[in-house]
């Protein structure tokens, strides 16, 4: 199969959803056969127990699954923890070939050095949401959220640290300088990490953790499709986008 599959992981308290303009105009190239699934924990009405250790494994479910259908060439787009979860699967798969990572997680909110602040967090909350257009929506997707699936969170963030040091395959990273969910010095921090010669960073000014839902939306797909079309003639470029 010379067919090229593209797997978006979403980020923690989101969905398919934050990622659908992506997914459509991806789908919308012929080369592309594009997927996406819903983590466990994140349907739109009940949250189950879920632990970072059920992240994983369906994460590595799914794409075993594409390996197993024929794939030998996988992409991965992760936003926010699916950026942490994307790097553990860039760096277990040799089928995956390059990697877009969209806020990554590797530091959030409160958290520092993977261990995330829960109460400061919290109070960050309302200064988080002035930050999102769909405010309502927000608020809906945090308070659904208990404490001990944030301390999932924490951990999978713990345990995955390591990750970017060890990303060899073409990278390409997009921060928002305005993102109070992960803040934009540690994304900075994680492309230093990735050993790869061939990583960009895109820095978008004003821009929040809403990557593929905002102003510049297009202007990041057409970023992200490009980088995905073509073979990456980078060497730890840093762009900047106003």
């Amino acid at each position: 199969m010379r067919r090229i599959a593209i797997l978006i992981i979403h980020g923690f308290a989101g969905g398919t959803y934050d990622q659908e303009d992506l997914a459509f105009q991806l789908e919308l190239i012929n080369e592309f056969d594009v997927y996406s699934f819903t983590l466990p924990g994140h349907d739109k009405y009940v949250v189950k127990k879920v632990t970072s250790k059920d992240w994983l494994e369906t994460s590595e479910n799914y794409i075993q699954k594409l390996i197993n259908a024929g794939y030998k060439n996988i992409y991965l787009i992760g936003h926010s923890m699916g950026g942490v979860i994307s790097c553990h699967l860039a760096n277990k798969y040799k089928e995956v070939k390059k990697l877009v990572l969209a806020s990554p997680a590797f530091e959030c909110m409160s958290s520092k050095n993977g261990t995330i602040n829960i109460l400061g967090s919290l109070k960050q909350t309302p200064k988080v949401i002035k930050r999102f257009d769909g405010l309502d929506e927000l608020i809906s997707r945090i308070i659904k959220f208990p404490i001990k699936t944030v301390k999932e969170f924490q951990q999978l963030i713990t345990t995955n640290q390591q990750e970017p040091e060890k990303i060899n395959i073409p990278t390409l990273i997009i921060q928002g300088t305005k993102d109070d969910m992960v803040p934009y010095n540690s994304t900075i921090s994680i492309f230093n990490k990735i050993p790869h010669k061939n990583k960009k960073l895109v820095l978008v000014e004003n821009l929040n953790h809403n990557v593929f839902r905002n102003i510049h939306e297009q202007e990041i797909i057409d970023i992200t499709i490009n980088f995905l079309l073509k073979k990456p003639n980078f060497n730890k470029d840093i762009q900047k986008i106003k």
